[in-house]
């Protein structure tokens, strides 16, 4: 029999906290419900979660900073919950790495809709396009060190990434030359239940565009398959630790 799904849940609030906790074991996971980061960073050292559901609004560091640290280091899903509900907000939280987004209030139904989502889109990614173990890439002159995420010109500059372009960058190395859709992109990068972020992808795309030096027009290395998608057009070569 298959061990349960492990939810770390990270909210200051001490009622929210043990409602949230109460609901999921009834669902049939194993959850873990903490009050702030210092604890949540305890409790992943002690077992790795296969969820987490992170409260914006923490005492001392908060949830998006949290999630930032938390990108930086770990694949694991994470659900941002707060009680903003302003679009920009919501679009903070994507672009430093979250996978989906909750405001509240909100059903504790619709947080385990959101849980199973996440989950499904982590475990049914292709081989291909699942994060490597390699320290890097090197592509058309470029190199992304997947540690530090610091993507360095072929002239030695170092370019700042957002948390979504260093996401979507990553996906375009893990499967160079091949065509991914925009389907596929939203997938990957955006909870589909988070709202109508589609076009975000695109926006996305011009804006690692302009991280690479590339024009709109004519782009040579993230090239447009009209109808399709876009394709990374350059041999890729791993750096390894």
């Amino acid at each position: 029999m298959d061990a349960p799904d492990h939810i770390l849940v990270v909210d200051d609030d001490r009622e929210l906290r043990g409602l949230l906790a109460e609901y999921l074991q009834k669902q049939g996971y194993r959850v873990t419900a903490v009050a702030d980061g210092k604890a949540m960073r305890a409790a992943i050292s002690v077992s790795h979660p296969d969820v987490i559901v992170l409260d914006v609004m923490l005492p001392g560091e908060d949830g998006l900073s949290l999630c930032r640290d938390l990108r930086a280091r770990s694949e694991i899903p994470i659900i941002m919950l707060t009680a903003r509900s302003e679009e920009t907000d919501r679009i903070v939280g994507l672009e430093l790495g979250a996978d989906d987004y909750v405001p509240k209030p909100f059903s504790p139904r619709e947080l385990v809709a959101r849980i199973k989502s996440v989950l499904r889109r982590a475990r049914s990614l292709p081989d291909n396009l699942k994060p490597e173990r390699a320290r890097g890439f090197r592509f058309a002159g470029w190199t992304l060190d997947t540690v530090t995420r610091n993507l360095t010109s072929p002239d030695g500059v170092v370019v700042a990434l957002s948390g979504t372009e260093f996401r979507l960058l990553r996906i375009f190395l893990d499967h160079p030359n091949s065509v991914l859709t925009r389907d596929q992109l939203v997938d990957l990068m955006l909870a589909r239940d988070a709202g109508p972020y589609d076009r975000a992808v695109d926006v996305q795309v011009s804006r690692l565009r302009q991280r690479l030096g590339e024009g709109a027009r004519e782009p040579a290395i993230i090239k447009t398959v009209r109808g399709h998608g876009y394709v990374l057009a350059a041999h890729v070569e791993l750096v390894n630790p």
